[in-house]
């Protein structure tokens, strides 16, 4: 099954998931003190890129047209996936709540006449 360009869905969001950990580092790079952060954004990307290159590929034979029971054969790896997701998620939660909500305001100094 081919996707858009000619090539497949998984090439497309292993080309999705780096551009958009590309765009996130570049916006922390530009951050002050978060530059830190962008080495655990690469870091999870390269893990999903070898999560998803770990994926049982499609067979080459088609399905038998008579099965009569589904079985989901990868569903320690969706977990898995799943966690991996979840704690990027609240480490990206967490870096937002430092360095975006909790930012200190600063009194301007009272001018006496």
């Amino acid at each position: 099954m081919a996707g858009a360009l000619g090539v497949g869905p998984g090439v497309l969001a292993l080309l999705l998931l780096w551009a958009m950990a590309l765009l996130l580092v570049v916006g922390l790079g530009r951050a002050g003190r978060a530059r830190v952060a962008a080495v655990p954004v690469l870091l999870g990307a390269a893990a999903l890129t070898a999560a998803l290159l770990l994926f049982p590929r499609e067979g080459e034979s088609p399905a038998a047209a008579g099965a009569e029971e589904i079985v989901d054969t990868f569903l320690i790896g969706r977990f898995i996936l799943l966690a991996v997701t979840s704690l990027v998620f609240l480490g990206c939660l967490f870096l937002f709540l430092i360095y975006h909500l909790m930012e200190p305001v600063y009194a301007k100094p009272l001018h006496s006449s």
